[in-house]
């Protein structure tokens, strides 16, 4: 006959499985979808450490994972992507490795490349106006001013070379 604590660590082990099937998850996701399921803080522990033992669950990988699809998908800037993983309840030393990798230069150009993109989107606009869409559109992706005016210029000196 199994004990309560063996079932309970076994339902535990289920709805981990469960959710991993849907897709990676931090360690700190899967605790607080325990604690949602009323299981003790002792059973959340054990059964997230083996799962991290077998390398179910790593947390370093899954943060990668995050900030290549943010970058690629969405185009944030390193600050959004750090509060991205954050929210995620990632330990903030794997969220500063990961973020670490993100160089001043691959911020310049996805920003450029977003710029670009909805440079032509805009292309009938006032340029005041469009100008200004640009500035609130790459701030509101966590680019600062520097990066924002910098990719701003390239969009526009890349729009003027394909009217040539």
């Amino acid at each position: 006959m199994l004990s309560s604590v063996d079932n309970l660590e076994e339902r535990a082990r289920n709805i981990v499985l469960k959710l991993l099937e849907r897709g990676p998850k931090s360690s700190a996701e899967l605790a607080t979808a325990l604690e949602k399921h009323e299981i003790p803080a002792e059973i959340i522990k054990h059964v997230i450490s083996r799962f991290s033992e077998v390398e179910l669950i790593n947390d370093q990988a899954y943060a990668q994972q995050v900030v290549d699809a943010s970058r690629r998908t969405k185009g944030l800037a390193r600050s959004m992507v750090k509060r991205k993983l954050a929210d995620k309840g990632l330990d903030q030393e794997v969220i500063n490795q990961v973020a670490a990798d993100i160089s001043d230069e691959d911020e310049l150009a996805v920003a450029t490349e977003l710029a670009i993109k909805r440079f032509g989107q805009l292309g009938k606009l006032d340029p005041d106006v469009r100008n200004r869409r640009l500035v609130g559109f790459l701030q509101r992706r966590g680019f600062g001013s520097g990066v924002v005016f910098a990719a701003i210029r390239e969009a526009e000196a890349n729009a003027v070379k394909s009217e040539l």
